[in-house]
């Protein structure tokens, strides 16, 4: 199935805003229930001081709890890197660890750096990290539920496929946006949509602390801001077509 695409300008775009503002946004389209579509605290940012990423998700299951074949740990490595040459712009790496609880890292240095000069926007995962102090300095972002020193039995028992992460079923080409507020994904029919209305949402939430940086502390002129920046986040739901917003 062909997977629909953004424009690169349209991607950066979505990098430019945060997590929950996008979560936002994506509300105001009233397309799914606000309680789904991002991933759970489960999923943290290892590198929180780095900045927004925005991607299509090239899936991957993780074990490393079992012995495995000699030679064949990330066996699938290769073909995992093939992969994102069917994406419509730079991957983010998904990984589900198949092992409950996990035992092992699922990523460390080599990985990260494979995965980067390949293109890779950054990497999730539900199992663990290590080596973050050299993927740190890689400057690639990734999201783990923890940290595990050592990568026991790694291996990549499949690539491509369906993947389970924080709660959020995530499919080959299902695009991600993420920062150190968590993941969400983007439905891809309003993804364009999303890109453009975020600087109107941003400006919107902007009545009201523009308003608070002034220092004054009159309840009553409070109580008039907030309801014109809720008349304006209602309006930019009529805009994107939605049965109603709010904040």
């Amino acid at each position: 199935m062909k997977i629909p695409s953004l424009s690169a300008a349209a991607l950066k775009r979505l990098t430019e805003f945060d997590t929950p503002t996008i979560c936002n946004v994506i509300e105001l389209f009233d397309v799914r229930p606000r309680n789904t579509g991002y991933m759970d605290g489960r999923i943290r940012a290892c590198f929180p001081e780095m900045p927004a990423i925005a991607g299509y998700a090239s899936t991957a299951t993780f074990r490393g709890a079992f012995a495995r074949p000699e030679g064949t740990a990330y066996a699938s490595l290769d073909e995992q890197l093939r992969t994102f040459e069917e994406l419509p712009g730079p991957a983010i790496v998904v990984f589900q660890d198949q092992d409950d609880p996990p035992v092992a890292a699922t990523f460390g240095e080599i990985m990260c750096a494979s995965y980067q000069a390949f293109g890779a926007a950054g990497l999730i995962t539900s199992g663990a990290a290590r080596d973050l102090d050299q993927v740190r300095r890689l400057g690639f972002p990734a999201f783990s539920n923890g940290a595990i020193c050592s990568h026991g039995y790694s291996s990549i028992p499949a690539v491509n496929v369906p993947v389970r992460v924080g709660g959020v079923a995530v499919f080959p080409g299902t695009l991600l946006h993420a920062d150190a507020n968590g993941v969400t994904t983007i439905p891809h029919e309003i993804a364009t949509e999303v890109a453009q209305v975020a600087a109107d949402y941003v400006a919107a939430e902007a009545i009201i602390l523009d308003y608070l940086k002034t220092g004054e502390r009159d309840t009553a002129r409070y109580a008039e801001v907030r309801r014109a920046c809720l008349a304006s986040i209602a309006d930019l739901g009529r805009r994107v077509g939605a049965r109603g917003a709010g904040a």
